[in-house]
């Protein structure tokens, strides 16, 4: 006769699913506002030749962060319908039902609204309404009409993830330099392939939930195409902040050699059959942006000029 189960407390807490602050947490993406609060500490230290402000840079990036991370739960439940027809993102706590949606958009107001607040009170207002505009940029115009509209989404709709370099730069000065508008430049140029070389992996996916994307457009050939092109573009963007002497050497060389690696790995996957080489190429495009400003950050305090 088989003997009765009895669940303990780590046993009921596993088929209970993950704990819930734990399901709060992956609301906000926490790996992907990780690496733009990178970028975002970047843009600050590239503002001043000294070290930033103690009270900026924890204000900054902690008001940047909630406003990216209130952001990130808002696309969580406009896209809980693409998310469950998604293998990547079918487990994803709204989706899957076990956050509901009045609770996710309440988290999402109180993180936004804290953002807002540390950014107004202890930074400046600059910063405070570009955050908010990059918030609208991409939980409402990427997220609710561009994703859903047209194959060019990621292109538009890229510059809402590439304002945190700005957002940075602000926080310091209160003001828009071009330096600043050409650190967007950067990621903004970065952005098509990274996630064009992820949607040739998904694309089954990403058709049968009627998303527009590239690949399922226009097809994988000329999506394979257009990311070769776009990281040639990114190696030649790349070369702007040196002429404009807004870098130095270790920045030129470290930004040459990960540009020429990119295109290695585009090149691989336009001429390869293999299809893992899309997701090698995505993977490999999220440690070339991390490098890519980490380099910013070291040639920015260690100038070495010829």
């Amino acid at each position: 006769m088989a003997k009765p189960v009895t669940l303990t407390h780590s046993t009921a807490q596993q088929s209970a699913g993950p704990a819930l602050w734990r399901q709060y947490y992956e609301l906000t993406k926490p790996k992907v506002v990780m690496l733009l609060l990178l970028t975002a500490l970047v843009g600050m230290c590239m503002a001043t030749p000294n070290l930033v402000e103690a009270r900026i840079l924890i204000a900054g990036l902690f008001g940047i962060g909630l406003l990216a991370s209130s952001a990130a739960v808002i696309n969580h439940v406009v896209d809980r319908r693409i998310d469950s027809m998604m293998a990547r993102t079918y487990n994803r706590p709204v989706a899957k039902g076990r956050i509901g949606i009045t609770q996710a958009l309440g988290f999402a107001t109180v993180l936004g609204t804290l953002g807002y607040v540390c950014l107004s009170l202890w930074v400046n207002p600059l910063t405070a309404l570009l955050t908010l505009g990059s918030l609208v940029g991409y939980a409402g115009i990427y997220t609710l009409f561009l994703k859903r509209a047209t194959p060019q989404n990621i292109v538009i709709g890229g510059l809402a993830g590439a304002a945190p370099p700005l957002l940075g730069w602000t926080a310091v000065t209160g003001a828009v330099h071009p330096h600043a508008l050409l650190l967007v430049l950067l990621v903004f140029t970065w952005t098509p392939p990274h996630f064009w070389a992820l949607a040739i992996h998904r694309r089954r996916e990403y058709a049968n939930a009627n998303i527009p994307m590239l690949p399922v457009t226009h097809g994988v050939a000329f999506t394979k195409t257009w990311v070769l092109g776009y990281t040639a573009l990114l190696a030649l963007v790349g070369f702007l902040p040196y002429l404009v002497g807004m870098s130095h050497l270790i920045y030129l060389l470290g930004s040459s050699v990960l540009n020429l690696m990119f295109i290695w790995y585009a090149w691989q996957l336009k001429f390869s059959n293999d299809e893992r080489w899309a997701m090698k190429t995505f993977r490999f495009s999220i440690v070339h942006l991390m490098v890519l400003f980490v380099v910013l950050l070291i040639d920015h305090y260690l100038p070495v000029t010829l």
